[in-house]
């Protein structure tokens, strides 16, 4: 699942991001910018946001670092678990006026 909404105000990200290549099922690719890392009360998985470049959609997984250079991102299947963790997310990482809470 993917948080259907498009960032309106690319600003919030000025700074540059660390970048991940996902490779879909189809074997197409896309490169999404790295908004975050962070975990989820009551769950006992770590979750990762991503910001895809072709469109500005918010992306968040389950997320599994294998080593440094490799991790395993899994759908987030059940939507109470996705709700959660967007809603960590946007706690996280986005203030209200659509900024960003660094």
């Amino acid at each position: 699942m993917s948080d259907e909404r498009n960032l309106e105000n690319e600003e919030m990200y000025e700074e540059e991001l660390d970048t991940i290549v996902l490779t879909l099922e189809d074997g197409g690719e896309i490169e999404c910018g790295i908004l975050g890392v962070f975990e989820v009360e009551g769950y006992d998985s770590d979750y990762i946001a991503l910001l895809s470049e072709e469109d500005n959609e918010i992306m968040i997984y389950k997320y599994e670092e294998i080593n440094e250079e490799e991790a395993n991102l899994d759908v987030i299947e059940d939507d109470a678990e996705y709700e959660k963790a967007k809603e960590t997310f946007e706690s996280l990482f986005v203030d209200f006026d659509g900024e960003d809470e660094e």
